[in-house]
């Protein structure tokens, strides 16, 4: 879950970059575009004579995306903005305001952030999980669950913060058809229970969802494949637009972006090699909707 500081396990080696005790804290403020355009939003919604519940309804989405957008917490995708406008007048001018968004940070730890920058350019990026679904895949139900049960505890207001920043990252996989995005997922994750039934349904239903379209990789590690090329722990790698590839991992506290070409080199190999050890795409669906039906 890297908003919160848990993607990987952090060791030392060539590439490592340290982040200054106590900065991880240090959450940054939205952008002034993001309250802005909440402000406005909000502002045509009383307008309007409407409440959130209100809105939400109108939009499809839940008053609590309502209320976020409207504080500046959340980046309103096109979907909002385009039910929002519809909604409140259709005047053209919350297209015309969207136009000027600029995302902010609100919610990445702060070792997490250079990499949140860098996947939003990559051409590719590869993702390998052994502890808990990737944040990317993750169902608002089941990263609701996480961040509750992170120490020290948050305030509900920072809850939502990261939740926002959470959701607001899974829109660059709808934003960009043509990256290719590859997930490997150790099949005991997805067993791991959180909720109730339906919020365990819900989660898989988000998965094969969000990873049905074809530049949307999804292959599962079961639980029968024995030891691996990736036991290190988990890792991303991406690369970038001028071709470099940079690798990242995550510990308690700390994260680490790997540029060193002889470790990406390594990290490359031990991906390609686990990929022909997972389950392949067709047959990790049907495991996971096998997974449903249990439920």
């Amino acid at each position: 879950m890297e908003s919160v500081g848990v993607e990987g396990e952090a060791t030392g080696g060539a590439g490592a970059r340290a982040v200054p005790a106590g900065e991880w804290e240090r959450e940054p403020h939205p952008s002034d575009s993001l309250r802005t355009f909440g402000a406005f939003v909000q502002a045509l919604r009383e307008h309007a004579g409407l409440s959130r519940a209100d809105l939400g309804v109108r939009v499809r989405f839940s008053k609590h995306t309502v209320e976020s957008v409207e504080l500046g917490r959340r980046m309103p995708d096109e979907v909002f903005v385009e039910r929002a406008e519809e909604a409140l007048g259709n005047t053209g001018a919350l297209r015309k305001a969207a136009r000027h968004l600029t995302r902010g940070e609100a919610g990445l730890a702060a070792w997490f952030r250079r990499w949140a920058r860098l996947e939003r350019e990559a051409v590719s990026l590869s993702t390998y999980e052994c502890r808990l679904v990737p944040g990317l895949l993750q169902s608002e139900a089941y990263a609701r669950a996480v961040f509750e049960g992170t120490i020290p505890l948050r305030t509900d207001e920072e809850l939502e913060v990261q939740l926002s920043a959470r959701m607001e990252r899974q829109a660059m996989m709808r934003e960009r058809p043509k990256v290719p995005f590859s997930f490997i997922v150790e099949e005991h994750v997805f067993r791991r229970r959180f909720g109730d039934a339906e919020a365990m349904c819900g989660l898989v239903d988000h998965v094969l969802e969000l990873t049905a379209p074809r530049n949307v990789t999804l292959q599962v590690v079961p639980l029968d494949a024995g030891l691996h090329a990736c036991l290190d722990g988990p890792v991303q790698v991406l690369e970038t637009p001028e071709g470099r590839r940079l690798g990242y991992s995550e510990g308690q506290q700390n994260g680490r972006l790997i540029s060193d070409p002889k470790e990406m080199s390594l990290l490359c190999q031990r991906y390609e090699t686990l990929r022909s050890q997972a389950l392949n795409p067709s047959e990790s669906r049907a495991l996971l909707e096998r997974l449903r039906g249990e439920r």
